[in-house]
């Protein structure tokens, strides 16, 4: 079976090349995060006419979490227990989307950005993190499971460009690195660095001063597997030519594509 994950940064905006994407690596399930998309809004006739079905939960603009399936959705989750909310007043994000396809529970995530050290969404972000963890142990950790998605961090000085230009920025502070870092004490695999090592592998580049041509980016976005699943992996791999704006139909996303076979 072969599972992806993609930020797409508007799937109105990028259904054409999430289209192609499905055909050309005839991927089983692929989560996508930043779709920008309620539910009504979501472009299907061509997903369902390649034979999927999709689960999503999203506002108009902002965050939006889908999976798309040609091997079932089945118990589809929107949100994981105790998911913490934001804004004043409070109020529920579109950032995590969980449902059992082909056998393996897949949890499409969208962990906030946190914007800066100083700023609320910061301490969110840490929260949202902590109440995931809770979430993802028990049942989640001992049996198949995949949190895939664009995480917002950067664990490793290597999956950054330059980790100079991010002194004092989020994505790299102690405290996200040893979020992240909690999850594979726990028990949870990166099933993409064995098959993709550094440095210099990213799977996000920013659009100013042609990041991605330069190879500046960073490495947020990431396939967690529990143990059982961890061992199904027989491959994984980025797939840059998605970011590529030489590469398919219309402007990329910022994000590539992360691609994982397991038996």
């Amino acid at each position: 079976m072969r599972i992806a994950t993609w930020n797409v940064n508007s799937i109105r905006s990028r259904i054409d090349r999430v289209e192609a994407f499905l055909q050309r690596h005839e991927i089983d399930v692929l989560a996508l995060q930043e779709t920008k998309a309620r539910e009504d809004q979501l472009p299907l006739m061509g997903l369902q006419s390649l034979g999927y079905e999709v689960a999503a939960a999203g506002y108009n603009q902002w965050n939006g979490v889908a999976l798309i399936s040609r091997v079932g959705l089945d118990d589809v989750q929107v949100g994981f227990e105790e998911m913490p909310q934001f804004g004043d007043p409070l109020a529920s994000e579109a950032r995590a989307i969980g449902a059992v396809c082909g056998g393996v529970r897949i949890w499409s995530l969208y962990v906030p950005n946190g914007r800066k050290i100083e700023d609320p969404h910061y301490a969110y972000k840490l929260d949202w993190l902590t109440r995931l963890r809770a979430a993802a142990g028990g049942d989640w950790l001992t049996g198949d499971t995949a949190l895939v998605g664009d995480w917002n961090i950067a664990p490793l000085d290597e999956d950054v460009f330059d980790m100079a230009q991010f002194k004092n920025s989020t994505h790299v502070t102690v405290p996200e690195r040893e979020a992240f870092q909690s999850f594979i004490d726990d028990g949870y695999v990166d099933v993409v660095r064995p098959h993709t090592p550094g440095p210099e592998v990213y799977t996000y580049w920013d659009y100013y001063r042609q990041r991605f041509e330069r190879n500046r980016g960073l490495r947020i976005d990431f396939v967690l597997g529990s143990p059982s699943f961890a061992a199904r992996v027989t491959g994984a791999r980025i797939d840059t030519d998605e970011r590529d704006p030489a590469q398919g139909q219309g402007s990329p996303s910022d994000h590539a594509p992360v691609v994982v076979d397991i038996s």
